[in-house]
């Protein structure tokens, strides 16, 4: 099995501070740049859990970038440049207060609520009578806050995010569009490699009085996506959807009676189920991507990651 790189202790000319994230370490340059390490942590229910998935973060920070760079027309983005597989370097925004959650279908955590009874998310009504994994007439945005690490995202709805200021409704209505936008992009690219885009999330923030999209677009950690051949036969008969998301780590967090509560004990992570999820990330790239995944760089050190940023930031002086 490789290696896993789950924590990196970096030192950049001009760095401001480091911030660790559940999965990425994120170094501030000179409050100008941010170079984002993603790690090969992995969380479930909001908790990093013991073990990393190798080669998961090369995995993250290479289909975030292609996402990036495929929607640059929709929005400005804060990516300037991947000089290494698991590393994104890219201006510092201020980030907004809360993630555009776009859904495009009944599944997951939002299936979760519908099946105990919610008739909304987010403020956003649902009609009766819906199944699991059903398409909506229309994508629809259920928000969530965005909670510090070890606390849980919460749903809210677009009139509490304005009316606590966390948003203007100048603002949010750009975020709306952009999300929006975004997601029938993702939905496109997803077509052309023969799977559905499920829902999603999207971070963004300002930089000089302008909004950026940040962080990871289109990821398996940040998204959901079915195979299109035989959805819709699937669905007809109520079976499961095949899926290529990380939902597959929560089932089996779920059936092993982890879901993040308190009190839940953390199953063990063995090294067969490690390498498991390593090669399902793998599968997840190569389908989203239509690419072959390269190993050739393993393994990740920080030596090769602190040498390629540093050249990176050379070039931006």
């Amino acid at each position: 099995m490789a290696k896993a790189l789950v924590k990196t202790d970096l030192h950049f000319d001009g760095q401001k501070s480091l911030y660790e994230g559940k999965v990425r370490d994120v170094y501030d340059i000179d409050d100008k740049y941010l170079a984002m390490v993603v790690t090969d942590r992995i969380s479930a229910f909001d908790v990093v859990l013991p073990k990393g998935i190798p080669f998961k973060g090369q995995v993250l920070n290479q289909i975030a970038a292609k996402a990036l760079d495929a929607t640059t027309d929709i929005c400005p983005n804060w990516k300037i440049a991947s000089p290494d597989p698991m590393v994104t370097v890219g201006y510092k925004c201020q980030p907004f207060a809360v993630e555009m959650i776009v859904r495009g279908y009944l599944t997951g955590s939002s299936w979760r609520d519908y099946k105990a009874g919610a008739r909304s998310i987010c403020g956003v009504p649902l009609p009766e009578g819906m199944r699991e994994h059903q398409k909506f007439e229309k994508p629809i945005i259920t928000p969530t806050t965005k909670a510090e690490l070890g606390l849980h995202d919460e749903n809210i709805s677009k009139e509490d995010i304005i009316a606590r200021g966390l948003v203007s409704a100048e603002d949010y209505a750009v975020l709306e569009k952009y999300a929006m936008q975004l997601f029938e992009r993702g939905t496109e690219i997803a077509a052309q490699h023969g799977l559905i885009l499920v829902d999603t999330k999207y971070e963004f923030g300002k930089k000089d009085g302008e909004i950026y999209l940040i962080d990871e677009v289109h990821t398996p950690d940040s998204s959901r996506y079915f195979y299109a051949d035989g959805y819709q036969e699937r669905f007809d008969r109520g079976e499961q959807q095949r899926q290529l998301s990380k939902e597959f780590v929560r089932e089996w967090l779920m059936e092993h009676g982890f879901q993040g509560r308190k009190g839940d004990v953390m199953p063990e992570l063995t090294d067969a189920f490690v390498d498991s999820v390593s090669e399902r990330y793998i599968e997840l790239y190569e389908h989203i991507t239509g690419e072959k995944f390269d190993r050739g760089m393993e393994p990740a050190t920080e030596e090769r990651i602190a040498n390629n940023v540093k050249n990176m930031l050379a070039r931006l002086v």
